[in-house]
């Protein structure tokens, strides 16, 4: 996927109402979770992915910094993220507790 051409979310459009169910993308541009939901505002949240699994049963839970993400949306208007982490870096990280 060329995100080259995707629009960067600004600041005030990332909530968990938008980021909730975004794809994340891995450094080798493969999908490596989903977004569950966000933890506070600004670039002080975090964002809780779940990784792994199939069809959502069987993910891990964990917390990223947003400032670590890069949402954007695509030409279709459909938000995602990218990350500079690995599947198997995001699952090495503590499993987030809710």
């Amino acid at each position: 996927m060329d995100h080259s051409k995707h629009t960067p979310l600004r600041a005030e459009e990332l909530n968990t109402a938008t980021a909730q169910g975004a794809n994340v993308y891995g450094p080798d541009d493969k999908d490596i979770g989903n977004v569950a939901h966000l933890h506070g505002t600004g670039q002080t949240a975090e964002a809780v992915i779940d990784v792994g699994g199939f069809l959502g049963i069987g993910a891990k839970p964990v917390a990223l910094p947003v400032s670590s993400l890069n949402f954007m949306r695509d030409e279709n208007g459909k938000v995602h993220a990218t990350t500079a982490m690995t599947k198997d870096q995001l699952k090495e990280l503590p499993e987030h507790k809710h």
